[in-house]
């Protein structure tokens, strides 16, 4: 089983905040890709990275399934560049985040806990930090064990403390607080208000004579709305979702936001802003070892792709921003290729949990994947906010050439074990307090053993269990579907067991058939929940 576990502590390190000196007017996209270098370095020097001790990069999609990549079985769609990594390290078919939802399976890859301990939800985009600043992180990990430590992409672990956010001053704590020397981020996720960049917590581009103002509980005198004003839209909610209020770059979104004008990004250009800001940072430290925790915000809703991506993947707008991140990992390849770190580089190539196509706006998703014969969740049963497998069943792939053995492995490896694995690379110390452990030998493929014997996954508050090849579901109330979204919950009020072999369609309920393998699975989640 695992060690002893802490009740978590929630306080949050005060801190203070200092002026902020203007903005970045914001003309066009190349505005916000610009950005001084200086700020990217790490604060500590130190040898280049070896294939012992490399450079590490996170690279963590967002609602990608696992029938997405056609390394995976998808046909519809094709992902070249996700393929290569595939083809080039070891593509995991049992690689499991935590969580079938976004805050809580992040939490877990940075800090090493299970999400459920702290009570970790879906978070309000301006949520405080739920990252302690006193608990180690694996950004903390990295800084200290002398590597420069980057965040760029989308964040959704909340900033600043749990007073109220002054957005036009620098937010603190955030990523620094927690071991990032240099962030560039989206507070939470795109469909999401604040809908503007920070820059180390700082606003990009704000202009101070139109401060920026959020509410998440009413609207501002005035502000249109997706609700009121749908003459305005490029893209429609779908009803009954919620993503009606605050209208940004022609979409309306959760929660309401006043001003900010010249800081608001477009979502066109979104993958760009990002994927310059991931390149231009392993440029500045190509000499110094980095560990870089890059969170592309594709596939997750609303789904707004370049123009030289839109309508090329015949499934819609979610096709269509599935290949544009395609294309980010492309270049993020392309530029380790260009500084000669290639081999000194380990990838770990996965989603933030399973997939889900109606999630807010009127994009096809459904019908373009009805129509193609595409199942995002493969041969799966479930999805995001699913405790079925598809839920936090997701792509999960190791590279480093060289170093990772190619191939496909059935071992069990869960993104909770990056922290004590990393740790172990780079002589780093893990946590007395853990769920994570050492899984480093499997993640190389030079082992078929997992020290990861047992797992406790979540979705939306609700546990599930799943040891060797057996998956225990307890009984959990609630609707049996999630909303309009058409995604199976896995809520029943008689207990589930289900073996997990082959395609893990997860099709009968063996609790009957298996009453002593049941009770053998309900006292040993007992024992892990303890």
């Amino acid at each position: 089983m695992f060690r002893a576990f802490e009740s978590g502590k929630k306080g949050l390190a005060g801190v203070s905040l200092v002026p902020f000196n203007g903005g970045m007017k914001k003309s066009a996209c190349v505005a916000l890709v610009a950005g001084a270098l200086s700020c990217m370095g790490g604060a500590l020097s130190a040898a280049p990275a070896t294939p012992e001790r490399p450079n590490v990069i996170v690279l963590i999609a967002d609602d990608l399934g696992y029938g997405d990549l056609s390394c995976y079985g998808a046909k519809a769609l094709r992902t070249p560049n996700m393929d290569r990594l595939a083809a080039q390290g070891l593509r995991f078919t049992r690689g499991y985040a935590a969580s079938a939802t976004s805050s809580p399976s992040r939490y877990a890859l940075l800090t090493g806990l299970y999400p459920w301990r702290n009570n970790i939800r879906i978070l309000p985009g301006d949520s405080p930090l739920i990252i302690p600043t006193e608990r180690p992180s694996l950004a903390a990990m990295f800084r200290n064990a002398g590597y420069a430590t980057a965040a760029v992409g989308k964040w959704h672990l909340g900033l600043g403390g749990k007073t109220q956010k002054d957005w036009n001053k620098p937010i603190a704590p955030g990523p620094r607080e927690i071991g990032f020397d240099y962030s560039f981020i989206m507070a939470a996720t795109n469909d999401r208000v604040p809908c503007v960049y920070f820059s180390n917590g700082s606003v990009v581009g704000l202009d101070p004579n139109d401060p920026i103002e959020v509410d998440y509980r009413k609207n501002f005198p005035g502000e249109p709305t997706g609700k009121t004003h749908p003459q305005l839209l490029k893209m429609h909610p779908s009803p009954n979702h919620g993503h009606a209020d605050s209208i940004v770059a022609g979409v309306s979104r959760i929660g309401f936001m006043k001003g900010g004008q010249a800081a608001r990004w477009d979502d066109s250009c979104m993958a760009d802003v990002f994927s310059e800001k991931a390149r231009s940072f392993i440029d500045a430290n190509k000499d110094k070892p980095f560990f870089l925790y890059y969170a592309l915000h594709q596939p997750h809703v609303p789904r707004v792709a370049n123009p030289k991506f839109a309508g090329k993947s015949g499934l819609g707008p979610r096709g269509d921003v599935i290949l544009e991140a395609d294309a980010q990992i492309g270049e993020l390849l392309a530029c380790l290729k260009k500084n000669n770190l290639d081999k000194n580089t380990l990838i770990v190539f996965t989603s933030d949990n399973g997939p889900v196509l109606d999630d807010g706006y009127a994009d096809e998703a459904v019908a373009k994947a009805r129509a193609q014969k595409h199942s995002p969740s493969g041969s799966l049963r479930g999805g995001k906010y699913s405790l079925f497998e598809a839920g936090t069943r997701v792509p999960f792939v190791v590279w480093q050439p060289g170093v990772v053995k190619p191939g496909v492995s059935d071992v069990p490896v869960a993104q909770l074990d990056c922290y004590a694995s990393f740790a172990r690379l780079v002589g780093g110390k893990v946590p007395a307090v853990t769920d994570s452990v050492d899984t480093l030998e499997v993640f190389r493929g030079r082992s078929k053993t997992s020290a990861r014997k047992d797992f406790v996954i979540e979705a939306t508050s609700r546990l599930a269990y799943r040891s060797g090849d057996w998956v225990y579901i307890p009984p959990h109330k609630g609707p049996k579907v999630a909303g309009l979204t058409g995604i199976e919950l896995g809520n029943d009020a008689a207990p589930a067991l289900y073996r997990i072999d082959g395609e893990a369609r997860q099709t009968e309920n063996l609790a009957k058939k298996h009453p002593k393998k049941l009770a053998e699975m309900q006292a040993a989640f007992e024992r892990a929940k303890r």
